[in-house]
C-alpha cells in the first residue's frame, strides 16, 4: 500500500482506502485518505446508506469519491497487490492486439503462454486453442474505457486453477490484448483501469457472492461497452500480487455461481436490446441489472441500491460538468 501511494504520488493522484465494519478505525498511509465506516454514513450520498455493511461492494463508494474529485481516470486494486516498475496511468487509446476465433476469449492465457483462465470463464472452453488466438495482425490502436493489467505471482484465477494446476506465474512482456466489442471475458477489480465514459459501469452488485460481483459486473460493463463500439484492453503485469491467505476449498465453494452461471449470465444480456451512444451509458446499465434481477442471478434489492447509485452518479457528474 505505501509502494502505490508513492507511485499514485509521482503522478499527483492519490489513494483512497474504503473501511468497513471489520476495519481500522484509521488507516495511517502518507498519499492516501482513508474513509471509515463512521465517515461514509455522514456522505451526502444515498448509496453511503443502503450499501450492505461488511460487503466488498462498499468499494462502490471509493469510486463515487474519486469522480466527486475530477479524476481522469480512477484504478482499483485490492491491498495485497504492489506496483511493478511498469504501472503507469492509462489513457483512453491504446495500442493492443485483437483476439479473435471464439465467442469467450482467454486474455490470460493469449499474454502468459501457459494453462491459466480468469475467474469466471466457462471451464469447457478452457482448453480450446480458439480462446486464445490473435487475429494475426500487429498491435493497433483501440479505444478502450476499461483496462485491465495482469497481476505476476499470484492472478485473480479459479479456486479450480490454484487446486488442480497452481504455483507462481509470470507474466513475459509483449504486446497488450483487446477483446473486442461482442466477445467475453471475465475480469476482476484486481488491477483495473476505467476512464470517465466508463464510470458509471463501476457499479459492484450487492446480491450474489464475494467471488462473483465483479465478474457479474464485467459482463454488464462489456454488454453496455459493445454500445461504444469498444472492447476491454488486458495489458501485460503492471502489479504482484502477494495473495492474502486464502481457503481454497471455501473459495471453490463460494465461485460455484462463476462456474456454473456465467454463460446464462450472458445470454441474458445478450438478449436485450439497448441503446447506441455515450447519452446512453446509465440507462443501459439500469437495463441490464433489470435482466440480471429478472432472470434470478441478484435479488430484488438489487435495483433499490442501483438506483441510489444512479442518482448519486447522476449528481457526481453533474458537479463535474459532464
Amino acid at each position: 500500500m505505501r509502494r502505490l501511494a508513492e507511485r499514485a504520488l509521482r503522478h499527483g493522484a492519490r489513494v483512497i482506502v474504503v473501511g468497513d465494519r471489520k476495519g481500522p478505525e484509521a488507516f495511517d498511509l502518507a498519499g492516501g485518505d482513508f474513509a471509515s465506516l463512521a465517515a461514509q454514513l455522514e456522505l451526502p450520498l444515498r448509496s453511503a446508506r443502503s450499501l450492505p455493511v461488511g460487503h466488498y461492494a462498499r468499494k462502490n463508494l471509493g469510486y463515487l469519491l474519486a469522480m466527486q474529485r475530477g479524476a481522469a481516470c480512477i484504478y482499483e486494486t485490492d491491498d495485497d497487490n504492489e506496483p511493478n516498475p511498469t504501472w503507469v496511468p492509462r489513457t483512453e487509446e491504446v495500442l493492443a492486439r485483437p483476439l479473435d476465433g471464439h465467442r469467450w476469449l482467454n486474455s490470460l492465457r493469449a499474454l502468459s503462454g501457459t494453462l491459466i483462465w480468469p475467474r469466471g470463464f466457462p471451464l469447457r472452453f478452457v482448453t480450446e486453442p480458439a480462446t486464445w488466438a490473435t487475429d494475426g495482425r500487429p498491435a493497433q490502436r483501440v479505444r478502450s474505457s476499461v483496462q485491465q493489467g495482469m497481476a505476476d505471482g499470484a492472478p485473480d484465477v479459479d479456486a479450480v486453477w490454484r487446486l488442480v494446476v497452481g504455483g507462481e506465474v509470470a507474466f513475459p512482456p509483449g504486446a497488450s490484448r483487446c477483446v473486442p466489442p461482442g466477445r467475453w471475458h471475465p475480469f476482476n477489480s484486481q488491477s483495473t483501469w476505467w476512464l470517465p465514459l466508463a464510470y458509471p459501469l463501476m457499479y459492484l452488485p450487492t446480491t450474489c457472492g464475494f467471488r462473483t460481483t465483479d465478474i457479474w459486473r464485467s459482463f454488464v460493463a462489456q454488454r453496455c461497452l459493445r454500445e461504444l463500439g469498444q472492447g476491454v484492453v488486458h495489458h501485460p503485469p503492471e502489479v504482484v500480487q502477494l495473495r492474502n491467505e486464502h481457503d481454497l476449498r471455501r473459495d471453490s465453494a463460494d465461485e460455484i455461481e462463476v462456474q456454473t452461471r456465467s454463460e446464462a449470465v450472458v445470454e441474458a444480456l445478450e438478449g436485450l436490446t439497448l441503446e447506441a451512444g455515450e447519452l446512453h451509458v446509465l440507462a443501459n446499465l439500469v437495463r441490464c441489472y433489470e435482466a440480471l434481477v429478472a432472470h434470478g442471478f441478484l435479488r430484488d434489492e438489487e435495483l433499490v441500491r442501483l438506483r441510489d447509485w444512479t442518482a448519486d452518479i447522476e449528481t457526481t457528474l453533474r458537479g463535474r460538468g459532464v
